[in-house]
Parts: structure tokens; sequence; C-alpha cells
């Protein structure tokens, strides 16, 4: 990863610092920094095997010096006095002044052309009318001034001025070989350019705004080429530091003990985490509790279950069955946990005395498992064992209190199939200001993905690959593709061979999904001219005309008809030997998707959902009703 800029009042030195010590606080993770600034800023920066540059990019962001929030305060000089404007103002007021300037430069060459037109005009006038000839006979200075004025006279009713004496001693000026040598034509060819000029002018006069836009716009093309800006305009996304942050640290639990914590080294792994992740746990008893990460925190005794928590985390869904006090009847409920007060108890229960979890577990993507009810043998129970099935059940509230499973006393409750997810898949966007992916509907949407499904990315240089939607993922400028992927549904595309000097198609499937691959040729000549994820494209060849002869007609290609489909690093075939214009993509051919029956699914809406009826016990009776209970209302703290 290579640094080529920093922010305005920050030295190489100063982000280096910042680099080094957000690593031995354990906030990113890097091999080594390398120091290559000369002339440009260069910071190399050596990252471990295995570690996301994408997000090491957002945590550079979110825990070092690479950016730093600036106020800045514009002083100008007025009256000479100093005063304090802002950028939008300065602007304002400099354009102001530029335009200002521009219409006097207007006026004064207004002024000169039309003072170019009243010396040409009387000159063509003097000379054609051969006025000269009447100071033949004057013998001062001031009967040659006004036999030359007496002679002006007839012929000055279209001048836009009166005639001075310093106009008539300029004539006087004229030298013999000039008038003898005086073409009226070409006289009058120059009076018209001039008029043209002045005409020109006034336009622009008249259209001021208009000329300071398009000078502006010259001054950027005469002067811009070499200086064109260095740094990148681009409006940045929040970076949320949890997301980002490296899991510097490991989590250890004493289930029986009822602690969690860094510092228990003895106990029970759990997972990495990092000094600012929050962690969820639930108890036997069934309560639960979310609570900062800490060297050792108690919790309470018999925990089954620790994890790193997420914030509005509505895909994950928690399975539990549990008995109502010492001897009650269990309930089966499923939930999710989106936002809790930290360090506060919940009970998930009915807090009765004595209530026990019989089972539970944590779905990331809300799976549903089936498990085996087995009941102790009492009275006349004729089924002591049946199997129950968390798809059938509801998500509701983590305060319901759930559907009944049995009044019966439970021995054991067994996992006897994992189960799949039940949830609807994750609709992704992709937002074209920030260049990101999200999951809050800003910008375009992308598809819907489940755990499995990835994003497809093609970039003009002829790049391919495929990646599961992380919404730190960063997209280069020259990406030109960006949708959903479907493993059955070939690439085309027409490229340019820059060894062979043609063009070729091909028509591919995606052979390794974690790779990155180039489908075109090597050679630094060759190029991507159109590429399609259409089933069945269609492309339009414009040929080129040669010198002397009718241009050839256009032709449709057939992709799919064209060429079958082949290996991603085939050549393809030849489109064609003649010279090509241009190639555009027209509409594709009809095709109609292959139905895919998908698994029930349940949407999540917040924490209510809706979907089939709850009936789970099969030996329940007229005097064991099957109930279904409405989640209360919570006030969810942040």
């Amino acid at each position: 990863m290579v640094i080529t800029e920093i922010p305005f009042g920050t030295t190489t030195s100063s982000l280096i610092d910042s680099i080094l010590k957000a690593n031995d606080k354990g906030k990113i993770k890097i091999k080594k920094i390398e120091d290559n600034t000369a002339a440009n800023v260069e910071i190399l920066v050596h990252l471990p095997s295995g570690i996301s540059p994408d997000k090491t990019i957002d945590a550079l962001y979110a825990f070092t010096s690479c950016e730093n929030s600036i106020s800045p305060l514009g002083c100008v000089i007025e009256d000479n006095k100093p005063l304090f404007v802002g950028v939008t103002e300065m602007l304002r007021r400099s354009t102001d002044n530029t335009v200002q300037l521009l219409k006097r430069e207007l006026e004064i060459k207004l002024s000169e052309l039309e003072e170019q037109w009243h010396f040409a005009s009387l000159e063509r006038i003097f000379i054609e009318n051969r006025i000269y000839r009447d100071i033949e006979e004057e013998e001062t200075w001031e009967g040659v001034i006004q036999a030359i004025d007496k002679g002006l006279q007839p012929h000055i009713k279209h001048l836009k001025r009166k005639i001075t004496v310093d106009d008539i001693t300029r004539l006087t000026e004229i030298r013999i070989k000039r008038i003898s040598k005086f073409d009226i034509d070409k006289a009058q060819q120059k009076i018209d350019t001039l008029e043209e000029q002045i005409a020109e002018v006034k336009h622009h006069l008249e259209h001021l705004i208009d000329y300071a836009i398009a000078y502006f716009t010259r001054l950027k093309k005469d002067y811009g080429k070499g200086r064109e800006r260095k740094t990148e305009i681009r409006i940045f996304d929040d970076v949320d530091a949890t997301k980002v942050v490296i899991r510097n640290t490991k989590l250890y639990v004493n289930r029986d003990e009822g602690f969690i914590g860094t510092s228990l080294r003895r106990d029970e792994y759990v997972c990495d985490c990092s000094d600012i992740d929050d962690i969820i746990v639930f108890t036997k008893e069934g309560k639960m509790m979310v609570t900062k990460v800490d060297s050792k925190t108690f919790i309470g005794k018999d925990i089954i279950h620790v994890a790193v928590f997420k914030k509005k985390d509505k895909r994950t869904i928690y399975n539990l069955i549990y008995r109502d006090g010492s001897r009650g009847p269990s309930y089966i409920k499923r939930f999710a946990v989106t936002g809790v007060t930290r360090d506060r108890e919940y009970d998930l229960t009915n807090g009765s005395k004595g209530t026990v979890v019989w089972y539970f577990s944590a779905n990331p993507n809300g799976e549903a498992e089936v498990v085996t009810v087995l009941l102790r043998q009492s009275g006349s129970i004729k089924k002591l064992k049946w199997d129950l099935d968390f798809a059938d059940i509801l998500i509701k509230g983590r305060v319901s209190k759930g559907n009944l499973v049995t009044k019966y006393s439970i021995k054991r409750v067994e996992l006897k199939e994992k189960g799949v997810s039940t949830l609807k898949p994750r609709k992704v966007w992709f937002d074209d200001t920030i260049q990101r992916l999200n999951v809050d509907g800003r910008g375009e949407l992308v598809g819907e993905f489940r755990g499995e499904d990835r994003i497809l990315i093609i970039t003009q240089s002829g790049t391919i690959k495929t990646i599961i939607p992380e919404i730190t993922t960063r997209f280069g400028d020259d990406m030109i593709v960006l949708e959903k992927w479907i493993p059955k549904k070939p690439i085309s595309a027409i490229y340019y061979d820059g060894d062979k000097e043609r063009y070729y198609v091909k028509r591919f499937l995606i052979e390794n999904e974690s790779k990155e691959e180039t489908f075109i040729t090597e050679h630094q000549n060759s190029q991507l001219e159109i590429v399609s994820t259409d089933w069945r494209p269609v492309a339009e060849v414009i040929f080129a005309k040669d010198r002397g002869k009718d241009r050839k007609e256009s032709l449709e290609v057939n992709l799919e008809e064209f060429i079958t489909i082949k290996g991603i690093h085939a050549l393809g075939n030849q489109l064609t030997k003649d010279k090509i214009n241009q190639i555009n993509l027209l509409d594709p051919l009809p095709y109609e998707v292959p139905e895919e029956i998908p698994a029930d699914e349940i949407e999540v809406v917040d924490e209510q959902v809706v979907k089939k009826e709850d009936s789970v016990n099969p030996n329940s009776t007229d005097d064991e009703p099957n109930l279904d209970i409405d989640a209360e209302g919570q006030i969810t703290l942040f």
C-alpha cells in the first residue's frame, strides 16, 4: 500500500508516527513502513498476509493522521483593514472583480477599434476623392488644414464623430508612395473587418457573463495542460471504527463462575476482539447482558453463549427453548437483539424463579435448525419424543413469551438437523458518490444477496473478479460493470488485440471465484471495446470508409451465435478482417431466465415477522392450547 499525499498541516514524519502508534495500540496491523519521499510524497506500508487492504485504508482514516479536519479561515484586506470572509464570498468577489476588468478591457478595445475605423474611413475619403490636390496652391499651414477640412465635409456624414485637427494632421503625413499604390478594395475590406470586430466586441459587452465564462474556460485550456489537480475530489462516507479496527486481543470465558475478559488466559477461548468492542452474553437462567470488553467482568453463573455484539444487527437470530419456573411449562421463541443499554441485565423469559434454558443457538444468517424434544416418563404421556422445527416459529421481540412447547417435564433437547437461513436475502446498494456499497438504500440497487452470493466486477482494463459484498470494499475509477454474479450467465466481450491488430469476440464463464483475472491479451496496445453480461447480447459493427470506395454497410452480430462459450483465457474468434470505425452494443435478444423455487423465507422488519401458523406441539390437547403472544413494546437505548 502506497501513500502519495498527506493532509494539510501534516508532515510525513508525523503521519508515520501516527501510523506506528495505531499499530502499537492494535488498531491496525502493519508489517513495516518505509518513507521513500523525495520530490513527491511516497510512504510504503507493508501489510501482513491475510490483512484486507480495503479495511486497512478505512482504519488509517479512522485511527491515524491520514485524514485531518481543518477549518479554513480566509483573510483579505479591504480599506486597509483585515476582513475575514468565507471561501465562497472570496471567490465571488474575485470573480466580480475579474468581470469588471474584462468589461474595462473590452471598452478599451472597442474605443481602439472605433478609432481605427474612423481614420481608415478618413484615409479612404481623402485618397479616393483626391482631396490632397486641394492643398497644392496653399502657402500656409492654416490654409492646408482648412482646405482639407473643406474637401472632407461632403463625405463625412456617416462618420461616428467629428473630425479634429489631429485627424487632418495625420492625413497630411500620408506619403506620396502610399497614395500612388492605394487600393480602394483593400481599404474597404479593412473597414469591413474593423466593423465586424466592433460588432463582436459590442456583443461581448452585452453578454458579459458568458464572455467571462468563456475567458476562464480558455485560460484552463491554454494554460492548464500539465497543471491538472493532483488531489481527488470525492465525498467520503463515515468510517465506523468498530468495523475496521483490528481484532488485537483475545476473549476468554469461565462459564461456570460467570466471568468473561481478556485476562482469563487459563479459561476457554471465545474469539478475537478489539478493545472497543461490545460483548453479548447469555446465561442458563435466560438472562442477557451487553458489556464493554474488559480484562475481567462478572456476568452471572452458567454462561451458555458469548460473542462480539453487533449493534442494529437484524440478521443474527437467537433460537431459545426454556422452562418457565421450576415446574412450569416450556416455551420456544426466536428473536433478534438490535440495541440495548450497556451493562443492563435483560430477562428473556417470564422471570419466574427456577427458570432454565433447555436449548439455545445463535444464527448469524437466521438459520432455523430441527431439534428433538425428549420428555420424562410421567403418567399417561403417550409420545415421549418428537421433532421441532424452528422454521415454523415467528421471529418476534426478545420480550415476547414465546409459543408453548409442552406443559410436561422435558428430559433434554437435542439437535437433530442443522438449519438453513430463513431470512430473505440482504439488499445491497452502490453509492456512486462515495464509491461504496451500503445496506441503507443509498444509490443504485445491486441485488439481493445470501451468504454465498457474490458481486461481479469488470474494469475497462480487461480484468474481472467476484467478491463477497463487504461494506468496506473500495472500487477503482475504471470499473465499468458492478452487478450480482450469476455463475451460469456467460460474459461476452469484444476486444482489440494489439499483437495481431484485429478485433476478437469471446464468451466465457468465471472459473476462479476469488481470483482476479485478465480476459484480454496482455499486449500493451490491447484494449477492451465492449463487454456485456446479457444472456443474448447483440453488437453493431460500423466499418471504416476506404478512400475511393463506398462505406460498407454496418453489421449486426449475435454474439451467442457467433461464438460458443470457451475458457476465460481463450483468444476468441476474429470479428472481421475489415477496418472498423466503431462498435456499439445494441439491445439484447429476449431470454427467459429459468425460475428457481426459493425455500420458505422470512423478512425481518424491525423485530416482527409475518409467516405461517405457530403450531409446534404434536402432543397438544384441548386442555393444552398453543399460545401466540405478541411482543410487548420496548424502549431501546443506544
